[in-house]
């Protein structure tokens, strides 16, 4: 999915959050699978259009997770994986996730990825 952006403004806080948007998840994807009986492999896909793909196996199951569309749910409000199949949709930034001075606000932005993540982990099938 291409994200489309209402105006400049929107573009450049996509810009502002993504990155700490991708290490917050990477963080806590890893903390996950520390305590997980799941194992993870990343893979770098350039087609259709870049992305990062996390890949989970237990046994013989396995879950393929697009690490960018976690960072647009992340950076985006009521951003829903369902958009992903859209060529592109409008978002709109959380702006939350930026504090009064126009930067980062990391705690939160911390505190979104934490919770993405968690229910992943939480729904993922047993053995």
């Amino acid at each position: 999915m291409k994200p489309k952006f209402k105006n400049v403004r929107a573009w450049e806080q996509a810009q502002l959050l993504m990155q700490p948007a991708f290490i917050r998840i990477i963080d806590h994807i890893r903390k996950q699978l520390d305590r997980s009986a799941w194992k993870g492999t990343y893979e770098e896909v350039e087609t259709p259009y870049p992305t990062y793909l996390l890949h989970l196996k237990l046994g013989t199951r396995s879950q393929v997770i697009d690490i960018w569309e976690l960072c647009y749910q992340v950076c985006f409000k009521n951003y829903e994986p369902t958009h992903a199949a859209m060529t592109s949709v409008e978002v709109e930034i959380d702006t939350t996730a930026i504090d009064e001075m126009g930067e980062v606000n990391w705690q939160r932005l911390d505190e979104k990825a934490k919770q993405l993540i968690e229910n992943i982990f939480a729904n993922l099938p047993a053995q």
